[in-house]
Order: C-alpha cells, then sequence, then structure tokens
C-alpha cells in the first residue's frame, strides 16, 4: 500500500483534518477536544455512546469524547473533505491511544438515524450487532506505544485512528494541504497560486 506520508517512525507527526472554518482559531490557540462546532452538533453523543461499551482494560484516561482524532498516514489516494485544511501536529505517546476507526464508522450512521421515523430499524442494529462491534473496537484497541510495536496500523481492514488526550499547542501544528471540492495543494502551492 501506498502512503502519502512518511512512517510515523521517521516523520514523528500524526495529521488532523480540520473545517477551513476552524484554522484561523487552530492556529492562534492550538487544538482542544472539545474547541470545534462540530464537537457538539455531530459527534458528542456518538462519543458518549461508544465509552458506554469501553472495556475494563482500557484506562480511565481513554475516553473518546475528551479525544482529538488523528491518523497515522493516509493511503496515497484517499479523498479528503472539500474545504478543509490537512494538518501535521506533534504527540506526547504516553497521552494518545489506538484503535480502529472502521469499526467506528460502521455505527456512525445508524446512531445518528435511530431516532428518525422509519429508520427505528436501527435501534436493532445498535442493541444486537453495534454491541458486538463496539466490543470489537474497543478489544482491538491499544495504547499508541504498543502500536509502535505491534504495527496494527499497517495490518488490513485496520484504519487506525490516534485518539490524543492532551491539548495541541499552535507551535506543534503545521498545515500541510488545502482541499477544495476540485483539488489538493500543499501550503507552498496554495500561495503561489493565489498569491
Amino acid at each position: 500500500m501506498d502512503f502519502l506520508f512518511d512512517d510515523y517512525i521517521k516523520t514523528k507527526r500524526v495529521y488532523h483534518i480540520v473545517s477551513l472554518r476552524d484554522l484561523d482559531y487552530i492556529l492562534e490557540k492550538g487544538i482542544h477536544y472539545n474547541d470545534k462546532v462540530t464537537y457538539n452538533t455531530k459527534y458528542k453523543g456518538f462519543h458518549d455512546y461508544i465509552d458506554d461499551f469501553k472495556t475494563n482494560n482500557i484506562p480511565d484516561w481513554v475516553e473518546r469524547k475528551k479525544a482529538i482524532f488523528a491518523s497515522l498516514n493516509f493511503e496515497k489516494n484517499h479523498y479528503f473533505h472539500s474545504h478543509s485544511a490537512v494538518l501535521s501536529i506533534k504527540i506526547n505517546e504516553d497521552m494518545c491511544w489506538v484503535a480502529n476507526e472502521n469499526l467506528a464508522n460502521k455505527i456512525y450512521e445508524p446512531f445518528v438515524l435511530k431516532g428518525i421515523y422509519g429508520f427505528e430499524f436501527c435501534n436493532n442494529f445498535l442493541n444486537n450487532k453495534g454491541k458486538e462491534i463496539l466490543k470489537e473496537y474497543w478489544n482491538s484497541s491499544l495504547s499508541f506505544k504498543e502500536n509502535l510495536i505491534l504495527r496494527k496500523d499497517l495490518e488490513k481492514g485496520y484504519d487506525a485512528e490516534v485518539l490524543i488526550f492532551h491539548h495541541i499547542p499552535k507551535d506543534d501544528i503545521e498545515v500541510l494541504y488545502i482541499c477544495s471540492d476540485h483539488e489538493m495543494m500543499s501550503l507552498e502551492e496554495f500561495k503561489k497560486f493565489f498569491s
């Protein structure tokens, strides 16, 4: 598999995607887990729901509802959301956890749709197969440092999301790309094109 970035072992960086609307604030104040509009409007209840299935072997400080999410890498042909920026960030490895985002993603749509008329069947999914998926999500998760040894992030079907449990200061953030509907430009390309 071809990746967009060099491996973490070489870069010591992970990657965070943000809306262009949040970029000014981030470059001024850094990143906190709850400082984006989408935290409360799109994800908070979802994170709480997944946290409810956390197993006893996961440390208390690992709570999705208090995490900043990042990726270790992306496939070269990854499609990023329009009107977003790809950031490179430094992390404290001791305050990070790795889980399989593919499993969390299987739950998102049923979770969001369960209360809408005509989608009540989503509750049945969540109460049965969904519970099993979330148990697997937590059972297949591990500390960031354990992942550097086992490299689950390189296994087929394991889309590693990095859960970061500390503030990211602005000095530890670098803008790499600006993404539009039509293309992805490095910051240098963007500056050159629009100057």
